[in-house]
């Protein structure tokens, strides 16, 4: 399994860990915005008219209106990428990193306008009744591509799993056993017994239950948020000028923040954003393919309101609280992570400029002096004896350090280090340090006019916004389960996703992260392409939709 999860480690690094990656992404916006006379501003207004239902009729083909189309993808959108993703963006690649989210979603909203309107112009009626849509069908049915088309399906598959199902529960359960001291397993067999109820009834329960969750979910957030932006009123100005004044002169390096290169910043930014508003990934489109509409332009602009949602308002709002409260270069007790740790040889202090130079290269993959430690620490009573190494935590330097065994336990004895990590994944090491994703979130909720009780809007946030993406990526999945299996695979696919989300609740989830980056890069990639052959098949689209528009209108 180790081996396997290298591989897939030096597959992400290949696709979506590239460093061309963005700039496909972001390219494909800024084409699609240049090229159809920025969508996102001039439609802007007209996409809220759609969305409210002003110019629904009766007889249209589909299975939600227009609001529920939207409140379901929106439910797979709003997860845990916007309390513990921004929070992991900015505590890699400091403020700027929270800039480059912006403009992937600014360019978002076009490239999603796109692929929803095509999506749902070739969409199909299944055995069952329901409609089933998604890029897979444009590829299939327009581009004569069936073997792009089922890659895409088997990549939406995994990401099901991947991005909608295991990792969520794996979040939410964790969440609930910190804050509340819930058992794992059973914040997961109660939640598996309701993702069934709502997912084993279709698309129009699922649609039905996300129209009411999402707003309700949201409201929650941005009140908890605003509690805390208010109360650190005089900082907001100062939070929104470093996001710019980092994104062109460089990361911060404030408090213990060893910043990121522009490159990083920016690298981490973008997939944050693609994360979050999954914009170009084409899984969004799957859920609007469901709308009541005669005219799949009307969907596609419904489309453009998402990721102005999902980033621009909900994302922002994580990330002026983490700015403006200033626990982003705080440090604090916590759990080291292996995954964002590394001891090296040597001591170092951040507060010398020479050292923190030396540090920050090190972390960025410049020429440094800095190497990983490899030898014996001996530990008496959980203290290290001697002092030739410096843990680096989350781009900080550890202070306070103490070794235990499971975290609970003190250690004595031989700590053997290879290669900057303790040979022995049992050895636990503590201390204070900076935290980052939902850690840092939550950390940042409490310094608002909630005090200590915001750690709970955090956590009830991520339960509902984890569990809603649970919702939305089920039904992703089985759609294209249809597409490669015919609607008999739907039942099985059904099951098999709600026994996984329940055994992800209590085990490790990091190899199914792993495959998951892989999988959405597979699904980005394909669709990007895509969308570009039809560039000139959506502008034709939009003439048509405002000419038959206007002659409705008008009689």
């Amino acid at each position: 399994m180790d081996a396997f999860g290298r591989f897939l480690d030096h597959l992400d690094g290949l696709l979506g860990g590239a460093a061309w990656f963005p700039y496909v992404l972001l390219g494909v916006g800024l084409f699609f915005t240049v090229y159809l006379k920025f969508p996102q501003i001039r439609y802007f207004r007209h996409a809220i008219r759609v969305v409210s239902g002003k110019y629904d009729k009766k007889g249209h083909e589909g299975d939600t209106t227009h609001f529920q189309a939207l409140s379901t993808a929106l439910s797979g959108t709003v997860g845990t990428g916007n309390i513990g993703g921004v929070a992991l963006a900015i505590s890699i690649g400091g403020p700027a990193a929270l800039f480059w989210m912006w403009m992937t979603a600014f360019f978002g909203m076009t490239t999603k306008f796109v692929e929803v309107t095509l999506s749902h112009k070739y969409r199909v009626k299944t055995d069952d009744g329901s409609m089933a849509g998604g890029p897979m069908y444009y590829m299939d049915r327009r581009l004569n591509m069936k073997w792009l088309a089922i890659l895409f399906a088997i990549a939406t598959v995994i990401s099901s799993f991947g991005t909608g199902s295991l990792p969520q529960i794996n979040n939410i359960a964790q969440g609930m056993e910190a804050t509340f001291g819930i058992a794992p397993m059973a914040t997961g067999a109660v939640l598996s017994v309701l993702l069934a109820l709502v997912i084993l009834g279709g698309i129009k329960r699922i649609a039905a239950i996300t129209s009411r969750v999402v707003p309700l979910m949201a409201a929650i957030y941005i009140i908890g948020a605003l509690g805390v932006i208010l109360y650190n009123f005089d900082n907001i100005v100062p939070s929104f000028l470093s996001v710019f004044t980092d994104a062109f002169t460089g990361s911060a390096a404030a408090g213990g923040f060893l910043g990121a290169s522009f490159a990083y910043a920016f690298n981490r930014g973008v997939n944050r954003g693609l994360f979050s508003n999954e914009a170009g990934q084409g899984s969004a489109p799957i859920a609007h393919a469901s709308a009541k509409a005669d005219e799949p332009v009307s969907e596609g602009m419904v489309s453009i309101l998402e990721p102005f949602i999902d980033t621009i308002i909900i994302c922002t709002l994580t990330g002026l609280v983490i700015l403006s409260s200033g626990v982003w270069t705080e440090k604090f007790e916590t759990h080291f992570e292996r995954s964002s740790m590394v001891i090296v040889k040597g001591n170092y202090n951040e507060q010398n400029e020479q050292d923190r130079q030396s540090l920050y290269n090190y972390l960025n993959g410049k020429p440094s002096d800095v190497t990983p430690y490899s030898g014996d620490i001996n530990v008496i009573q959980g203290k290290a004896v001697n002092k030739d190494f410096t843990i680096i935590h989350s781009r900080s330097v550890g202070e306070d350090i103490r070794f235990g065994i499971t975290e609970r336990h003190v250690y004595t004895g031989v700590v053997s280090i290879k290669d900057g990590l303790p040979t022995d994944p049992s050895i636990s090491i503590k201390g204070k340090s900076l935290v980052h994703s939902a850690e840092l979130t939550t950390k940042a909720f409490q310094r608002g006019f909630f005090g200590d009780s915001g750690q709970y809007i955090v956590s009830i946030g991520l339960l509902l916004f984890a569990f809603s993406t649970a919702i939305a990526w089920s039904y992703y999945g089985d759609r294209a389960m249809i597409y490669l299996l015919g609607s008999r695979s739907v039942m099985p696919y059904r099951v098999f996703y709600v026994a996984g989300f329940f055994w992800a609740s209590f085990a490790d989830t990091t190899l199914v992260w792993k495959l998951a980056a892989v999988a959405i890069v597979v699904m980005t990639l394909p669709n990007l392409f895509g969308i570009v052959l039809l560039r000139k098949e959506m502008k034709e689209a939009i003439d048509d939709y405002w000419v038959k528009f206007k002659k409705d209108n008008e009689s």
